[in-house]
């Protein structure tokens, strides 16, 4: 069976769509005419009352309808009234008439008038409600404590006390200090005072553990008010560990690099160095053969030649021990997500883009993205590229370089990276992955050249051509995790 609170509140809701009908106030306003003539009846006995228990119908019907119903009621009362009282003149009926007609739509008037005020408020009240709503779900979701004059915690969000781990009813009464170090509003006020990096304050979980804290504070200068400073936390244990392992994945990849470079150098200069080594040993040999032929004479020579000989024996053994010694040991290519592998160089990235002043966009498609690679020296061949491409433009305004990849085929993923500079001339695109050779006045001549040889050693060709966006676009393929198994 339904209750009788909820019985009402049907009958309520019935009532008010009833009333919402365009032709609903014409009834109402017969209905309350009908019942003010029968109350006129039953007080005859005591006077003479003409228009005036007519006035409660008017505003019953004023209450619930619109004017058009109101003045259906007013004539319907005037006619009833003169049909029902007798009169001795016309003057004094007409007269009577249009009094109580204006009585009755001045009083409606107000009526009408207080019910649209009523619904104005009824709307303002619902508007403020949405929006104490509102703010209450975002100062749920934005870490904020109040504190007092002594630095008493009096209230804190439920994100506040996730931050602190410390349950609220257990905060509340708590001087702030006990959760933040070293805490007190008149040094926090100085902080925020100062020009230059925030301070950084160090906060204790419930828990014993360390969180770092970006503290806001705003004062409440209403003496009156017990909520005296309202400060907003920010949570920085991750965005430090964030930039930690930024700054050891770069400090990684700058060793891969040293190390590569020096490889690159020693190979080369083991080449270079080969030849004459190789020549000096072949004439020591000829003047050892001519020594021979002098006899006893020429015995010490000869010693002497042979100590030369294999000196420069040694030297040769010497080099290419330095080489093997300096060049990495071959590793194993992995699956890996081009994607992840990126994805871990958005703080080095960031930190070069920041340096170099330059807008660097990422369109890395993850899907298909599984690829034969060594992390770290693929990683490592991105940085390079990155920076060289920064690097080229240098004093430009408008400085962009834009990295992409993408599956391209079943066998193949292309990873590209290009910018809007000056791009390579058409006789440098040649020579420029050669060691020791550069086009940049103080360069090495190595970045490229190591680079090539990880993308060569991960089965692929480093490319440079024309890029669209003006400069120069350097692109290489990775194999797709299906191709090395077929393979």
């Amino acid at each position: 069976m339904m209750s009788r609170p909820d019985a009402t509140a049907l009958l309520q809701a019935r009532a008010a769509k009833l009333l919402q009908a365009p032709w609903a106030g014409y009834p109402l306003a017969i209905g309350a005419v009908l019942a003010a003539l029968g109350i006129r009846s039953a007080l005859e006995e005591f006077g003479s009352f003409y228009y005036l228990p007519m006035l409660p119908a008017i505003m019953a019907t004023a209450l619930f309808a619109g004017r058009r119903e109101i003045a259906f009621a007013i004539v319907l009362a005037i006619a009833a009234n003169v049909a029902l009282v007798h009169r001795d003149s016309l003057t004094d009926t007409v007269a009577n008439a249009l009094l109580f007609a204006a009585i009755s739509w001045l009083i409606s008037e107000g009526i009408l008038r207080l019910r649209t005020y009523r619904s104005r408020a009824g709307e303002l009240s619902r508007s403020l409600a949405r929006r104490d709503h509102m703010l209450q779900t975002i100062l749920a979701s934005v870490p904020v404590v109040t504190l007092d004059r002594e630095g008493v915690v009096r209230s804190l969000t439920p994100s506040a006390s996730c931050i602190l781990a410390a349950p609220e009813d257990l905060a509340i009464g708590e001087p702030f200090s006990l959760f933040v170090e070293d805490f007190d509003l008149a040094s926090l006020s100085a902080a925020e005072g100062q020009a230059g990096a925030p301070t950084i304050w160090i906060g204790r979980r419930g828990d014993g553990r360390r969180v770092d804290l970006n503290i806001q504070m705003g004062l409440n200068d209403d003496p009156a008010d017990p909520d005296h400073a309202i400060l907003s936390l920010t949570d920085l244990t991750e965005a430090h560990a964030a930039d930690a392992h930024a700054r050891e994945l770069h400090a990684q990849l700058n060793r891969v690099w040293r190390l590569n470079s020096l490889g690159e150098m020693s190979a080369s200069l083991s080449h270079e160095l080969n030849q004459p080594l190789s020549a000096a040993i072949t004439y020591l040999h000829a003047a050892q053969t001519d020594m021979k032929r002098a006899g006893p004479v020429a015995e010490s020579a000869g010693r002497t030649v042979d100590m030369a000989k294999a000196q420069l024996l040694r030297a040769g053994e010497i080099i290419r021990r330095m080489r093997e010694l300096l060049a990495h040991e071959s590793r194993g290519l992995d699956v890996e997500s081009a994607g992840s592998m990126i994805a871990d160089l958005h703080g080095v990235i960031g930190m070069i883009a920041r340096t170099g002043g330059v807008s660097i966009d990422l369109r890395i498609e993850d899907e298909n993205d599984s690829v034969w690679a060594e992390r770290i020296q693929f990683q490592q061949a991105m940085v390079n590229l990155v920076r060289n491409a920064v690097e080229a433009l240098e004093g430009r305004p408008d400085a962009r370089v834009l990295i992409t990849g993408k599956a391209i085929s079943p066998e193949s993923y292309e990873i590209r990276v290009e910018d809007n500079g000056a791009g390579i001339a058409t006789a440098d695109m040649e020579t420029i992955f050669r060691p020791l050779i550069s086009t940049k006045s103080g360069g090495m001549g190595l970045g490229l050249s190591v680079t090539r040889t990880i993308i060569e050693s991960h089965g692929g060709v480093l490319k440079v051509e024309a890029s669209p966006l003006g400069g120069a676009a350097f692109s290489f393929c990775l194999m797709r995790e299906r191709e090395l198994v077929d393979a």
